[in-house]
């Protein structure tokens, strides 16, 4: 049994790396921390997983948590695992970090939107952990920089097909919708009950940070600058993610042609579902509480241009359940062991 430790288990995507672990086969969950509740039972804090673990809610303590641990994933806001990773990496333990703190090979990128990067020594060990896209990096690394949920839904159907030369580089737009649990379990007003019910807006339209991280990926697999329109919105859900993407077809390449290179692309790949009837796009509940990316496509001939819709558990394929299944490809697992 691999052991396994969670560096922030009380937030969503911990709480949600909790229960996909404590069913997962080959790994046993050693040790989850938190500083709010420390010394609480973890089915205390959420009464769901009573019965389902023991787990007592600890301090991080470095010494005493490496010695109980062989996997960590560090599930911490941004800037906090910049302290924490770099000491795990020293003591051999494989990382997958779910912040954006090791998401970037451009250090300067990275501080432009987040804060400076106090652990640039181990930046080139990091691999970003798009699962279908760097599988084989993926299985050699120590370290995962795990991607942001808004990411997964963008890259994940564009990438076959800049790869393939088939869509306009220089036309991308995303438009995104996210459920309140991407916001994390602080309170805030802007996602209060209350400030949320019946309503549905356009948030960071001046600026979102998951932008700069898709256009990093998108320019280094188009070979050259790549500059994204990216609207993120908030839906009334607690859970889900779904993005319509619009891009130019180039060439003469037909929806047949786009959804074959889809097919092809990731025949191989259990948690990409592809949509191939327009009249039936991508929803958001048939993919909640799963890994699953549903992917659909529709090009108009007259115009030349491509709507793309894909959707995700924000919570799962967009944070803890791909984190788990970088786990599996790092420690040779089948990929959708514990996750199916």
């Amino acid at each position: 049994m691999i052991r396994v430790g969670i560096v922030g288990a009380t937030g969503y995507a911990g709480a949600e790396l909790v229960k996909i672990l404590s069913s997962h086969p080959h790994v046993c969950l050693t040790s989850i921390t938190s500083r709010q509740y420390a010394g609480t039972p973890f089915y205390e804090v959420f009464p769901t997983m009573r019965g389902r673990t023991d787990l007592v809610c600890e301090n991080f303590d470095i010494d005493s948590f490496s010695d109980k641990t062989d996997v960590v994933f560090t599930a911490l806001p941004h800037k906090l695992p910049l302290s924490i990773v770099p000491k795990l990496i020293e003591k051999g333990k494989k990382v997958i970090d779910l912040s954006a703190d090791f998401r970037f090979s451009d250090v300067a990128t990275y501080e432009d939107y987040y804060q400076p990067h106090t652990a640039k020594e181990i930046l080139e060990k990091s691999v970003y952990g798009l699962s279908e896209i760097y599988y084989e990096r993926i299985a050699n690394s120590c370290l995962v920089g795990n991607p942001g949920c808004y990411p997964t839904t963008v890259l994940l159907p564009l990438i076959p097909l800049i790869r393939n030369g088939m869509i306009d580089c220089d036309f991308l737009i995303a438009d995104s919708k996210s459920g309140v649990s991407g916001a994390g379990r602080s309170v805030a007003l802007g996602t209060h009950f209350c400030e949320v019910n019946e309503g549905f807006r356009a948030y960071k339209i001046d600026g979102h940070r998951h932008r700069p991280e898709m256009e990093e990926v998108l320019s280094k697999e188009a070979g050259k600058k790549i500059n994204l329109t990216f609207v993120p919105h908030l839906l009334p859900l607690t859970r889900g993610m779904l993005t319509t993407l619009y891009t130019k077809v180039r060439g003469n390449h037909s929806s047949d042609d786009m959804m074959q290179c889809l097919e092809t692309f990731y025949k191989n790949r259990p948690f990409v579902r592809l949509l191939p009837d327009v009249n039936q796009p991508p929803d958001v509940r048939h993919v909640q509480n799963t890994n699953f990316c549903d992917i659909g496509l529709h090009l108009n001939k007259e115009t030349g241009q491509v709507v793309i819709v894909s959707a995700i558990d924000n919570l799962v394929k967009g944070a803890s359940g791909q984190a788990v299944q970088n786990m599996n490809i790092m420690l040779g697992f089948d990929e959708t062991t514990g996750l199916i």
